[in-house]
């Protein structure tokens, strides 16, 4: 007997700033598995930025989301059937079948969760592919040296806490912008050492500059727009440019102006490098042992935002470009 699972899908494709009637809510029969074939229950799924270029229908890393289809990303599920001897009732998977309650699927997709004594939603954030963007961006493009100064903005979401702390932990100088008190609190707790409230500053450029007076050495770009400009005034001689979002622009109907200081790339022999996370596939192993034992010592934290049922999914993805989400945005999936 099949199953009933409701799903998010694309409605249309957004112009600017994506708004509820671009999504609906749609319920669908999911037939029961087949040989080699699981049914999957998601418990939990994640809400990206990176997921506002697929709404547009151009060629990316990625394809486009296709309209009247059941939206991807990431997901934490419990395998509710089983017609594979590889899986399990009960096992713990994670996939990119999420914005959608359930899923039938070969065991290729599908990667079981470590028994490594964390919540399996950190796999969706810490110690999943925000996390991953984090670590291996930032020893990679960045090469962190003790004492560096490193600006990190956008830094009270997921990949730019996990930033912050993985810099302390390789005696870094950490400057973060955030755009909430709440954000710049949680920052100070886990050992930023100067913070700017973006949102609150009269003005960005002195506000960083009195975070850090000697200069940055490396730049952690989750933002754009005015930070990137900013960064680029107060960058050291052969600072680095870890280019790995720009939030600012994402919904700009028209392209937004460059920064207009781009010539202290040259001057200041700045390397500047945009990157996608699978670039560093081959630092996963790394990664994982690393972060782990990072998050369990309690080294490393992280905070949830969390959206409860699937009906909500659309609202927790438009409340990231507003900055209400402090850590990672998740939905959970009852």
């Amino acid at each position: 007997m099949g199953t009933k699972a409701r799903e998010i899908r694309l409605k249309s494709r957004p112009h600017g700033l994506p708004e509820a009637s671009n999504f609906e809510l749609a319920t669908v029969d999911l037939p029961d598995p087949g040989p080699g074939q699981v049914l999957v229950r998601n418990t939990y799924m994640s809400v990206d930025p990176y997921m506002r270029g697929r709404m547009y229908d151009r060629p990316s890393y990625v394809p486009p989301f296709q309209l009247g289809e059941a939206l991807q990303g990431g997901a934490v599920g419990r395998i509710e059937k089983s017609n594979d001897p590889t899986f399990k009732v009960g096992d713990l998977v994670e996939s990119m079948s999420g914005w959608r309650e359930a899923f039938v699927s070969t065991a290729a997709p599908l990667t079981r969760l470590p028994n490594s004594g964390v919540q399996p939603q950190a796999y969706l954030g810490v110690l999943g592919m925000p996390g991953m963007t984090a670590y291996t961006s930032f020893h990679r493009i960045g090469d962190p040296k003790p004492g560096n100064v490193v600006f990190v903005s956008g830094a009270g979401g997921a990949v730019g806490a996990a930033v912050c702390q993985i810099a302390k932990i390789r005696e870094c100088t950490v400057v973060a912008s955030a755009g909430t008190d709440e954000k710049i609190d949680w920052l100070k707790s886990v050992g930023v050492d100067a913070t700017v409230n973006y949102k609150t500053a009269s003005n960005l450029l002195e506000a960083v500059r009195a975070a850090a007076p000697k200069g940055i050495d490396i730049y952690f770009d989750n933002v754009g727009g005015a930070h990137l400009e900013v960064a680029l005034e107060v960058a050291r001689p052969f600072a680095r440019f870890i280019e790995c979002g720009m939030i600012s622009i994402y919904n700009d109907k028209e392209p937004a102006p460059g920064p207009r200081n781009m010539a202290y790339i040259v001057g200041k022999r700045i390397k500047m490098q945009g990157f996608i996370v699978s670039d560093f596939l081959d630092m996963r192993e790394q990664f994982q042992k690393d972060m782990t034992e990072w998050v369990l010592s309690g080294r490393i934290k992280s905070q949830e935002t969390v959206e409860n049922g699937i009906e909500n999914a659309p609202k927790a993805f438009l409340d990231l470009f507003s900055g209400a989400n402090v850590g990672k945005m998740l939905v959970k999936l009852d």
